[in-house]
């Protein structure tokens, strides 16, 4: 399925969750926020919200630092 991830096209596989892809990512829950088609997605529905074709995802990476 094609999606929009951070403003490109992006191709994914069908029925994912937003856990899977920040998986196949390689990215931590605790350390993104993740807004898809222009509303924040709480942590805790992650595992639960499938991404579906023509979703828009907007992901943030939190990086500690000093």
């Amino acid at each position: 399925m094609n999606i929009t991830l951070n403003g490109e096209a992006f191709i994914f596989t069908s029925g994912s969750s937003i856990s899977d892809l920040l998986k196949t990512l390689d990215l931590e829950v605790e350390k993104v926020a993740i807004e898809r088609n222009m509303e924040i997605l709480p942590h805790s529905l992650y595992d639960n919200t499938h991404i579906v074709d023509g979703d828009n995802l907007e992901i943030v990476h939190f990086i500690g630092g000093g």
